[in-house]
């Protein structure tokens, strides 16, 4: 019995030994992602389950939606803590990279995206685009006829900055500056987040709102007798009536491999499984219905999203504004005091 046990217990030591060894520790990486978590955890679920990769995610808020995890990223570039960055919008993306925040990566996610929604060196690739739009109930006249009845989220973030900036870039900023103090003076409701914008329309609180497509969905879905249309880059002045051939406000996600990262293999894994045509169908069949960028089976894309692509066609490009994004935010932080 003494001689068994002695082998047994050989025998347990070797096991333990042999996985110390041989076997693979869990692999893991970081994700600090700014896009909504109702969206981006089924995305992410199939990636672990696919991989067994684990992701530990970490999410902005709505009332900072984008720019406070690129103000992290950019306090952490001596010492990162996350692996890749998830952004819902391009600007901030776009600032992280010529700062040297983001690592140049030219995966076969990279690849399949056109050349306009990607970085040339490989430092950001966009995919799954939304539109900003105006959410309203059916409302007779121009857009913001009326501030008085209607609401934005606070521009200092996410997707309204990237509006203003569009403004900005096609009109100059005296004009923007002029334009925002009237709306302000005339009532216009400002909210902390673009999911308040739709809430408040959806529930009649206001008539009109600005906001993006994930949302205006969002109302729609709930059954609310609402009308969502592209917001177009134009300034309202006097009777004017919009312009239909002024261009639209397309907003792609973006994914970047962050530099230094501890983890760069997996790191480089994930960003290619966000980028890839299943995760851009995926996006599309979701509730947030975005919009693919590169090329996917049509398919298995919904048709209320195939219904705007002709609009995103008329996007403006958004290294066109990106030169704005510093003074727009510059002004916007002495004007609310931040």
């Amino acid at each position: 019995m003494k001689k068994l046990a002695l082998i047994l217990g050989s025998l347990v030591v070797l096991l333990v030994v042999w996985q110390f060894v041989f076997s693979k520790p869990p692999q893991s990486v970081v994700l600090y992602c700014a896009h909504d978590a109702v969206f981006a955890d089924a995305v992410i679920r199939r990636f672990t389950a696919e991989t067994g990769i684990h992701v530990a995610m970490v999410l902005d808020s709505e009332a900072t939606k984008s720019l406070g995890l690129v103000e992290r990223l950019r306090s952490e570039k001596t010492a990162p803590q996350a692996d890749v960055f998830w952004n819902n919008e391009q600007l901030g993306t776009m600032a992280l990279a010529d700062e040297g925040v983001l690592a140049e990566h030219k995966g076969p996610g990279w690849a399949r995206i056109p050349e306009r929604f990607r970085d040339p060196q490989g430092r950001w690739t966009g995919f799954a685009a939304r539109l900003r739009v105006e959410a309203d109930h059916g409302l007779q006249g121009e857009l913001l006829r009326d501030p008085a009845k209607g609401s934005v989220a606070k521009p200092m973030y996410g997707t309204t900055l990237t509006h203003y900036c569009a403004l900005w870039a096609r009109f100059g900023g005296d004009a923007v500056k002029a334009w925002h103090a009237a709306l302000r003076a005339k009532g216009l409701r400002e909210v902390d987040g673009n999911g308040l914008v739709a809430k408040l329309v959806g529930e009649g609180s206001v008539a009109w709102g600005l906001t993006d497509t994930d949302d205006a969905f969002g109302l729609l879905d709930a059954g609310k007798a609402v009308r969502m249309r592209p917001a177009r880059v134009w300034l309202v002045g006097g009777d004017g009536a919009e312009n239909p051939a002024a261009p639209t406000i397309v907003i792609p996600n973006t994914v970047a491999v962050v530099a230094g990262s501890r983890r760069p293999e997996v790191a480089r894994q994930l960003a290619d499984f966000l980028l890839a045509a299943a995760t851009e169908e995926q996006l599309a069949n979701g509730p947030a219905r975005q919009i693919p960028l590169g090329p996917v089976d049509e398919a298995k894309i919904p048709a209320a999203v195939r219904d705007l692509r002709p609009a995103a066609a008329q996007g403006i490009p958004l290294d066109e504004i990106y030169p704005a994004r510093a003074p727009v935010l510059a002004w916007l932080r002495a004007e609310y005091g931040l």
